[in-house]
């Protein structure tokens, strides 16, 4: 039971790390300051729910699990608050997306 237990928990610590990866990917590569935090805010939020349930199951049933517990209902709280007063500001800063073109090119 241990060895499968260490099994599920590298596998959630890896597809966290994959969807960190690919956030932090995305935020470059992607054209305007709106889809750049779109893609970083939903892969940092799922990447970090499965990192720390994947911490969760390393560290068993134990005050760790709970302060762990914790901090993920912070992050799912906050992350997303962030996001959006982030893209408020730059709203009302004036910063517009793109508009595309039916292809997929910027209009600009």
């Amino acid at each position: 039971m241990s060895l499968l237990l260490d099994v599920f928990s590298w596998v959630l610590l890896s597809l966290g790390g994959v969807f960190v990866f690919i956030g932090g990917l995305g935020a470059v590569r992607m054209p305007d300051l709106y889809t750049r935090m779109h893609a970083a805010s939903l892969t940092d939020t799922i990447g970090s729910i499965l990192i720390i349930v994947g911490v969760m199951l390393q560290a068993g049933a134990s005050l760790a699990t709970l302060k762990l517990l914790m901090i993920l209902i912070f992050l799912l709280l906050t992350s997303p608050t962030a996001t959006n007063a982030l893209a408020s500001a730059a709203l009302i800063s004036g910063t517009l997306p793109k508009k595309a073109t039916p292809y997929g090119k910027d209009a600009s």
